[in-house]
């Protein structure tokens, strides 16, 4: 069940790291060079490594993850909220 939960998780972190790609904001041309390789693919890589981390860990006895990855989702939301309304 955890493992599930942390899968829907990472849909959402998907979603919102996509929409915040595709927004066009001014911040996303200040990042680093190596972050546009790809057209910012790479930092879709590292979001499903993440998630890939933490499906592994917590399909492997380790629950206490998934509270880890409920922050890490929580602050995904506040900035993609931030950055796609304009606020940042």
């Amino acid at each position: 069940m955890a493992v599930i939960f942390v899968f829907l998780m990472g849909i959402g972190n998907f979603a919102m790291h996509k929409a915040v790609l595709e927004s066009g904001h001014p911040l996303l041309g200040r990042m680093p060079w190596f972050v546009h390789m790809l057209g910012g693919r790479i930092t879709l890589v590292t979001e499903f490594l993440v998630l890939l981390a933490a499906m592994l860990l917590v399909g492997n006895g380790w629950p206490a993850i998934v509270w880890a990855y409920l922050g890490y989702t929580a602050l995904n939301i506040a900035s993609a909220w931030l950055i796609l309304t304009g606020r940042v």
